[in-house]
């Protein structure tokens, strides 16, 4: 059952993943407290930079693997945590600092213009910004992620993410790493009919005339969209009817919330 319940920083949870992200983990963390939520869940997933140490001090949970599990694991012990509080969803991004902690709330505004939808904070913005090979597999991604949803979704790759409550209590997600995330859309789309609406957001990304510095990406474009794509082509030829899907991808357009990514006037 969806929760109705108006989604807001004091009943959702805000998910950070971090493995060895000392570099910006403590701005990222002080970002979310800033904008008001009280739920901040790090995973810390095996670092041994110190990460865990960064966040002495600040209202918030760090959750702790003593080895590192992978991307998957991590969000999983995250929802659980989150579940185990009674909370209406969970805010995820990641702790590198691309995504702007300022962002979040844009996210809980499309939430709730559209209730039991997964919200992707979709990097449209500044895409110059962006390095041409990821533009490229994000595309490949979304391309692939269509065919396990059965309709059109924008920035697939995007860690930056509002789950509801219905679909962190999903069971039995058969995924790891950077899987995890397409497979939870997948799994959400086949068994609640959960759509993804895209907010657009800015991209951040290193340049050579920027002062803001970020660890390399975690995410290894040729493995890992290698590794979600082959899931999703064995999926979809387990599923069959692919004429049929085809036309299903094509008669459902990605649904961009160009509202929600504007804060209501007070």
């Amino acid at each position: 059952m969806i929760d109705t319940a108006p989604l807001s920083p004091s009943n959702v949870a805000v998910v950070i993943p971090a493995l060895n992200e000392a570099l910006r983990i403590r701005e990222v963390a002080s970002g979310v407290l800033a904008a008001g939520f009280e739920h901040v869940i790090v995973v810390d997933d095996g670092s041994d930079d110190g990460t865990a140490q960064c966040l002495a001090g600040l209202p918030l949970t760090v959750v702790h693997h003593a080895q590192r599990k992978g991307k998957g694991e991590a969000l999983r012990t995250g929802f659980a945590e989150a579940m185990r509080r009674g909370l209406c969803g969970v805010l995820t991004l990641d702790g590198d600092g691309q995504h702007a902690a300022s962002d979040l709330p844009r996210l809980l505004v499309s939430a709730n213009r559209h209730p039991g939808c997964i919200i992707i904070g979709a990097r449209l913005r500044k895409r110059a910004s962006q390095p041409r090979h990821r533009r490229l597999a994000n595309a490949l991604g979304d391309w692939g992620i269509a065919w396990g949803t059965h309709y059109q979704v924008v920035d697939s790759q995007s860690g930056q993410r509002f789950y509801p409550a219905d679909v962190i209590a999903l069971g039995n997600i058969p995924a790891e790493g950077f899987v995890f995330e397409a497979q939870v859309m997948i799994s959400a789309a086949r068994q609640l009919g959960t759509r993804c609406v895209s907010v657009p957001i800015e991209s951040r990304y290193r340049c050579a005339d920027s002062g803001e510095q970020f660890r390399p990406s975690h995410f290894r474009p040729l493995r890992d969209l290698y590794c979600i794509t082959s899931h999703i082509v064995l999926l979809a030829l387990r599923h069959g009817h692919v004429w049929q899907v085809y036309r299903r991808i094509r008669a459902n357009p990605p649904l961009i919330d160009e509202e929600g990514a504007q804060l209501p006037t007070p």
